[in-house]
């Protein structure tokens, strides 16, 4: 099986890069190999890949993991330059199976911050998608050693590593090759947190998920990307051995920070100090966080929870985060980036034409500091097609509707839509070995009315059996329309705002020269928002306050509802947004209030 995942049981069982195949549409112009390209020329140009050859260190501690994820990427798509690279660091491996460039003479005096195992994770999970998309080489040599080297030091010493990622890493390399003590060893790491196995810091152990034990955390919490990577770990040592208990608990954690800690764009990460998660219900829009790393560990974590339940509500979740954050991180050329991805920018930046050292920025860059999220963007295009479908008893199921070709079991489907822009999807059998098999399409949270073959169907998974011949058409019909959508009350920073969601795309409004001046606008929520070109952009009846400049900007009465008619706000999809320049942008848009009763 050619996929990031392939759990040994659950509900559903994912079909890889052997039996998908994404075809053109919105999702193939995300092509991995240009990110793979841009990422690889630029890991040279900062000396992240000299570190390997023993030129002059450069970079930080974790930088060796931006490699690996680069290797991963260049494993799942097949990229000519994958030899390459792995040659040059299996070079740099030590005799006992120890591989860092940054910490060979000082090892693991660091837990909290030196990131080893951290390191040691991304280069397994390169290692495995080497072996199941091509087989034994020197990489995957070099991952064995590196793993049997963890287990001797680390199997019964009580330590871990403050920025889990390791953990998922060995139970894909035991599911790989089925060596029992990988699965042990991260059985161990996960166990071993919030007993506590680190040190206390400033931002207190939560920010490495260490304040309490796996199984009695309420929810995500802590930095953002770690929150989720040990989530992910959760799910696979769950499945792997059974444990019903801690599958139950990470669901719970994960639906409570779906409730009460996750934007509207899927974005997880409140607070700039410590990429972390705020308190419930803390989710201001211009000082969101919302990495896109923690996006990528996002999707990764609801495809983990849907393989296990069979829940449609974890693929309704992904489609959210890959449409909103992790369309939105690149470029419409794919060589720029964003790191954090804000609901709202006051303050147009400035062009970055080389290494941005802050990830915060209203523009998109070409390599960061930290350039975690290139690289995670890379594996994560390369591999989507694994993502797509999947396959139980009875048949197969759909569950991100793009353009693909999916084979199964001698079926073979041929997936055709014009999805998010129209929500047309029709399903053509190509090939069918007969007998009886199920093909089930998600049918998203948003879509009442959705239709399947002309009769309604409901939020979920719509199904059809039968013994399918070539030719054979199955037909889904959403209700793509453009939706106001309004906050909980309890989100105080976007009380009295508005959204437009369209299908799974949200939709914001950017101001490039400050025309229009968002802080000034107000939208009217009577009528519904206007399609323009088959919803690329849409146009809601906006009023413009009179802007009034007053020594004390309080206690203005009436002139602060002074203004005029605006006219339309023209709003595009959010991931769209910042390919024009520089801009402010804003997805929360204050409503014109209802005039006083009587």
């Amino acid at each position: 099986m050619v996929s990031p995942v392939t759990p040994s049981s659950g509900v559903l069982a994912p079909l890889g890069l052997d039996s998908v195949r994404i075809s053109p549409g919105f999702w193939a112009d995300r092509d991995a190999r240009v990110v793979i390209d841009h990422a690889w020329e630029w890991a040279e140009r900062v000396g992240w890949i000299g570190n390997f050859r023993g030129e002059p260190r450069r970079g930080r501690e974790f930088s060796d993991s931006e490699i690996y994820k680069l290797l991963e990427a260049m494993a799942w798509s097949g990229h000519h330059g994958f030899d390459e690279l792995a040659q040059t660091v299996a070079r740099a491996q030590e005799a006992d199976g120890y591989l860092n460039t940054k910490w060979s003479g000082d090892r693991y005096a660091d837990f909290e911050w030196g990131h080893e195992l951290y390191c040691y994770g991304h280069l397994i999970q390169a290692g495995v998608a080497r072996l199941r998309a091509h087989g034994e080489d020197t990489l995957t040599e070099v991952v064995r050693r590196a793993a049997d080297h963890v287990c001797a030091r680390f199997m019964d010493s009580g330590e871990v590593c403050g920025h889990p990622e390791i953990e998922m890493a060995l139970v894909e390399l035991y599911r790989a090759t089925g060596t029992e003590r990988y699965l042990e060893m991260a059985r161990r790491f996960v166990e071993r947190r919030g007993r506590p196995a680190l040190a206390d810091i400033e931002l207190g152990r939560e920010y490495f998920q260490d304040d309490v034990p796996v199984r009695q955390a309420e929810s995500l919490r802590g930095h953002a990307v770690r929150a989720v990577y040990l989530a992910c770990a959760q799910v696979d040592l769950a499945v792997e051995t059974g444990d019903k208990e801690l599958l139950r608990a990470t669901e719970a954690q994960w639906e409570h920070a779906l409730a009460r800690r996750t934007y509207i764009t899927g974005g997880i990460g409140s607070r700039h100090a410590g990429e972390a998660f705020g308190e419930d219900f803390e989710l201001p829009p211009d000082r969101a966080y919302v990495e896109t790393c923690a996006g990528v560990g996002s999707v990764m974590l609801a495809h983990r929870l849907l393989l296990a339940t069979g829940d449609v509500c974890y693929a309704d979740h992904a489609e959210r985060v890959l449409y909103n954050v992790i369309a939105a991180s690149p470029a419409a050329d794919l060589r720029t980036f964003f790191y954090s991805n804000p609901l709202q920018v006051r303050t147009p930046g400035e062009v970055v034409d080389g290494v941005n050292p802050r990830a915060e920025s209203a523009l998109r860059a070409p390599w960061f500091s930290v350039s975690c999220c290139p690289n995670n963007l890379a594996r994560t295009f390369a591999s989507l097609a694994a993502y797509v479908a999947t396959h139980d008893d009875g048949g197969v199921q759909v569950h991100h509707l793009t353009p693909a070709e999916i084979r199964h079991n001698g079926l073979t489907l041929r997936v055709e839509t014009g999805y998010p822009w129209s929500g047309g999807v029709t399903v053509r059998v190509v090939e069918s070995a007969g007998g009886p098999s199920r093909i089930a399409l998600r049918v998203p949270r948003w879509a009442d009315g959705a239709r399947l073959d002309g009769r309604r169907v409901a939020p979920g998974y719509a199904q059809v059996e039968g013994e399918w011949q070539a030719g054979d058409e199955i037909r889904l019909d959403l209700p793509v329309e453009p939706r106001w959508t309004r906050p909980d009350p309890r989100i105080d920073a976007v009380r009295g705002c508005v959204a437009v969601e369209r299908g799974p795309l949200v939709y914001c409004a950017e101001a490039v020269g400050d025309d229009p001046p968002l802080l000034e606008i107000e939208v009217d929520t009577s009528g519904n928002p206007v399609e323009i070109d088959s919803g690329r952009e849409l146009e809601v009846a906006a009023h413009r306050h009179a802007a009034v400049d007053a020594a004390w900007p309080y206690g203005m009465g009436e002139q602060a509802r002074e203004g005029e008619d605006a006219g339309s706000l023209r709003l595009m999809p959010y991931h769209r947004w910042g390919n024009r320049g520089p801009a402010t942008m804003r997805v929360w848009l204050p409503e014109i209030p209802p005039p006083p009763l009587g």
